[in-house]
């Protein structure tokens, strides 16, 4: 579906958005529906892609987002309201290998700029630090055939959870919101470095937060984590795998039993937005603790802090403490 904007006369226009304005506003739970203003209109795939546009675009951009507060992202479907929602945007932000529906909604549109975020910087494989079963799996899809399709799933998405990518990201968004909307390319410039500051000084928080700790080792609900881990020097255990919907299997389960005796590790990570089943469980049959280590697909009420800056300290206050920072 490739529908293009079309030039109306004034009168005719001042028609359409009289009598279809309300409509499309509902298409967003965010704001008025993309390519309605006179801003340049961002439509973003989830919460971390949506920080960047807000935090980049400053007052000269209306953001949009895909994935409504709440929503699991990873599973997330694409309606014909969100399709048209695209269409009619200045700029579509996504992180393509994440959300298969926008990625298809993003590349069949019309959408004049098209960021992917994940072209900005260099999405990397932690099998390593994924669970065994994740392998077995991804060896048995190979065998069938399906080797091209594996290896790219094998990478991982969850570039935002280090503050090292994300800011590269974010020079990448800034690059492109210039570009696209020249007029004020001067102050996405300028918010562009005040943000990557901003990472950077997060960065060097969780650097010296982490560099002296009892454990290295940390349990988390899904393998979000990967880059966060192997940026810190730490190492990820995963109960399922980059799917967090995944089950484990009961073989997995009882090795986190010993690696949890073996590594010192205290605690079971799970997050706001999948159930806490699994993970409280292995936590009870294990004699651990639990805690949230939140992987920011979503800001909720249930948020350690209200954006991408405040809740990623307070995951560093949950790893320091479960990892026995000195």
């Amino acid at each position: 579906m490739n529908v293009r904007r079309q030039h109306i006369s004034g009168v005719a226009l001042a028609a359409v958005t009289a009598l279809g304005l309300g409509t499309l506003s509902a298409c967003s739970s965010d704001s008025a529906a993309a390519g309605n203003s006179d801003k340049f209109d961002v439509v973003a795939s989830f919460y971390p892609m949506a920080f960047l546009a807000e935090q980049i675009g400053g007052d000269h951009v209306k953001v949009s987002s895909l994935t409504a507060p709440g929503q699991e992202p990873h599973d997330l479907e694409v309606s014909a309201q969100q399709r048209a929602q695209i269409e009619e945007s200045d700029a579509a932000l996504y992180l393509k290998s994440l959300q298969p529906a926008v990625d298809e909604a993003v590349e069949q549109s019309g959408v004049k700029t098209k960021i992917d975020a994940a072209s900005l910087t260099k999405l990397e494989d932690h099998g390593s630090l994924e669970d065994s079963h994740e392998h077995e799996g991804e060896k048995a899809h190979a065998e069938e055939g399906h080797s091209e399709e594996e290896e790219e799933h094998a990478r991982d998405p969850h570039i935002w959870l280090d503050p090292v990518k994300y800011a590269e990201v974010a020079k990448g968004v800034g690059a492109a919101f210039e570009k696209a909307d020249p007029d004020h390319a001067a102050d996405y410039k300028k918010n562009t470095d005040a943000l990557v500051k901003k990472l950077d000084e997060l960065n060097t928080h969780f650097t010296d937060g982490l560099k002296d700790t009892k454990s290295k080792v940390f349990f988390t609900n899904h393998a979000a984590f990967g880059y966060l881990a192997e940026r810190y020097g730490l190492t990820q255990e995963a109960i399922s795998g980059l799917d967090p919907e995944s089950e484990p299997s009961p073989a997995r389960i009882k090795e986190l039993q010993e690696e949890a005796k073996a590594d010192g590790v205290t605690t079971v990570f799970y997050e706001t937005l999948v159930s806490d089943k699994t993970a409280k469980t292995l936590a009870a049959d294990a004699g651990l603790k639990t805690d949230v280590l939140d992987p920011l697909e979503g800001i909720t009420d249930k948020s350690k802090g209200d954006d991408y800056l405040t809740v990623m300290e307070a995951n560093l206050t949950a790893l320091k403490t479960a990892l026995g920072a000195k």
